[in-house]
């Protein structure tokens, strides 16, 4: 388990890894900004971009698998929602990262900072 928590849910190791690696490409990050403003349709998403309906449908499942969206029927149509929660715990855990590199980078800083001993 990582060592943080997150809306007092800690994330597993695979959760992490699903969030990062559905985050790491620039379609899936463009759906789930679209999707935090406004719910869409699969149609929808998959008329803004220069692929297939079905290459689409698969960024959604990595998504959802993710966290990251969340889908439900209207209907006929599949609506997408972005989830700001799961990216709520990716940024508790990047802040947690942050606070470990600060702390070492100031112990340098101290280290550096204090007076050579004489010769």
């Amino acid at each position: 388990m990582v060592a943080h928590q997150a809306q007092h849910t800690p994330l597993s190791d695979a959760e992490v890894d699903r969030i990062f690696r559905a985050l790491a490409d620039s379609t899936r990050r463009d759906i789930v900004r679209r999707t935090l403003t406004e719910e869409a349709s699969i149609s929808d998403l998959a008329d803004r971009y220069e692929m297939s309906f079905a290459a689409v449908q698969k960024h959604i499942t990595v998504l959802e698998g993710a966290g990251l969206v969340t889908k439900h029927r209207s209907g006929r149509e599949r609506l997408i929602r972005g989830n700001p929660d799961a990216l709520r715990k990716a940024q508790t855990l990047l802040n947690a990262y942050e606070r470990l590199w600060q702390g070492r980078i100031d112990r340098l800083d101290a280290l550096l900072a204090e007076d050579p001993p004489p010769p």
